[in-house]
């Protein structure tokens, strides 16, 4: 499942994603996540209005939905934990993600609300927590904080979905002076721990 290097074969490394990264939507979720972005960016130059985007890595904590397209892997494997059923990781589980805490993203929408953009102008900045994990890293913190069962690893795959995917959110650090405050254990124990009404709806 790891990519090669399409001019020597060698091993690719995975590195921080930028907002200024060359955009290339894969799905039709990120090409409408996209065209918001450039309608907002449109409305601003438009009528002199201020737009922002946080661009959302993966969110997770409770009160997430369980079992919805929307929800993202952690809800699943927690929803499946629940069941008494393992966790089922896609490819080899080496995916990489950045997993970022509801209550650190929260925090972000409110230091971008209360700073107000500049009339005229549309800014995105990335929202994730700067310490990528892979899928089969949640996997097991999820099920070794529930208390199991262990995650499976399927060898399956979704169309469409990029093998690494991990935030550079210096951004909004510095223009914001935004940083997370749940840790990766930290969050992923209380996640485990909460009960089942409070991650479905």
């Amino acid at each position: 499942f790891e990519p090669a290097c399409p001019v020597c074969g060698d091993d690719l490394v995975p590195g921080l994603v930028a907002e200024d990264a060359p955009a290339d939507p894969r799905n039709v979720y990120a090409t409408t996540k996209l065209a918001q972005e450039h309608l907002a960016a449109a409305w601003a130059r438009s009528t002199g209005g201020g737009a922002v985007s946080l661009r959302y890595h993966n969110v997770y904590g409770p009160g997430m939905p369980r079992d919805t397209p929307y929800a993202g892997v952690a809800a699943f494997f927690r929803s499946a934990l629940a069941r008494g059923e393992s966790p089922r990781v896609f490819e080899d589980g080496g995916q990489r993600r950045d997993f970022v805490h509801v209550r650190d993203v929260a925090a972000a929408n409110v230091l971008a609300l209360e700073a107000g953009p500049a009339d005229g102008t549309f800014t995105a900045y990335n929202t994730g927590s700067g310490d990528p994990h892979t899928v089969g890293e949640l996997a097991h913190a999820l099920a070794a904080a529930h208390g199991g069962p262990r995650p499976v690893v399927t060898g399956e795959y979704r169309l469409g979905d990029v093998r690494h995917i991990t935030a550079d959110s210096a951004r909004l650090r510095a223009d914001l002076g935004w940083k997370p405050e749940v840790a990766f254990e930290d969050g992923m124990r209380e996640f485990a721990g909460a009960a089942p009404e409070s991650v479905s709806r």
